[in-house]
């Protein structure tokens, strides 16, 4: 079974803003999110993920999925920025 870092997208960290407050509906990021959280089946990575007895957490597929679709539409090509 895989072990990924919690999502904390909807709980206050740090600072109090909550993620899932700050996106408005009918932004790009919105749909990005809840198309990715309702209709993408992210099940075939959980084969992967082996890491349940030991090593550290991965984040999970969904997460990693948002960040990198939401760079890529800003012109994020790349991570060295």
């Amino acid at each position: 079974m895989a072990n990924y870092k919690p999502d904390l997208s909807c709980q206050s960290k740090f600072i109090p803003i909550d993620f899932s407050q700050q996106i408005v509906p009918g932004t790009f990021e919105y749909a990005l999110a809840h198309i990715i959280d309702n209709h993408l089946d992210l099940s075939g990575f959980e084969q992967w993920y082996q890491n349940d007895n030991g090593g550290a957490a991965a984040y999970s597929p969904s997460v990693m999925l948002k960040i990198i679709l939401f760079g890529y539409s800003r012109g994020f090509i790349t991570s060295r920025r």
